[in-house]
This record gives structure tokens, C-alpha cells and sequence, in this order.
């Protein structure tokens, strides 16, 4: 399990990165939403530093690991809410990505608090 949680960064940023070029109008027509393309473009690209900060091994990257996690937990929590409350998209593929982006982030963030003292990579 040594790169699992590289893995799921890595996971997590595609998902990120091909939602928001849905949401663009790049890869389906008809779900094109700009404050949803925008909001999983930067989301995608917070991940990205998480893992890149994990490759690094320094003494802070578990915290900004946690902290690109936390936010892009928070950022999707809001988008879920938006789709709750009948703004925005109200697909069943924002459903279930929206249901799928929350549980890999609650997957990473508790493998992170897991394990405080092993080193994400390795």
C-alpha cells in the first residue's frame, strides 16, 4: 500500500480534470457549466500539488496532502449542495460523480490520518 494514496491523487485529479472538460463541453455536449468547469479546474489542479507535495517527502507534505484533500472535499460538498438545492447541473452524472469525487476524498483523507508516521510514497 505504499503508493495507494499516490494513486487515488492520481485518481482524483483525472476526475477532476475530465469533469471539468465535461463541464467545458470538450468531451459531452449538453452539461457545458462554466462555475462547475471552473471550480473542478482549480480543485484538479490543488490535488495535483497534494500529490506533487507527497513526491516530495518533506516534513510538510502529509499536511498539504490533508489540506488539498480537505479543500477539494469542501469545494465538491458545495457543488452537491448547489445540485440539492436545483442550481446548477441536475444530471444523473453529476449525481454520481459528485457521489464518487466525495468517497475517494474521504477515502484519502482517512488514509492520511491513518498514517501520521509512514511516508505516502514509500
Amino acid at each position: 500500500m505504499r503508493s495507494a494514496v499516490a494513486i487515488l491523487f492520481l485518481i482524483e485529479t483525472c476526475l477532476y480534470a475530465i469533469a471539468s472538460l465535461t463541464h467545458a463541453g470538450f468531451i459531452l455536449e449538453g452539461h457545458e457549466h462554466r462555475q462547475a468547469m471552473i471550480a473542478e479546474a482549480v480543485i484538479s489542479a490543488v490535488l495535483l500539488l497534494g500529490l506533487i507535495s507527497l513526491g516530495l517527502e518533506r516534513s510538510w507534505s502529509r499536511t498539504a496532502a490533508i489540506f488539498a484533500q480537505s479543500f477539494a472535499l469542501l469545494g465538491t460538498l458545495v457543488g452537491a449542495f448547489t445540485i440539492a438545492v436545483g442550481v446548477g447541473p441536475q444530471t444523473t452524472l453529476d449525481y454520481i460523480t459528485h457521489a464518487v469525487m466525495i468517497l475517494l476524498l474521504v477515502t484519502g483523507l482517512v488514509w492520511l490520518a491513518r498514517n501520521r508516521n509512514a511516508s505516502p510514497l514509500g
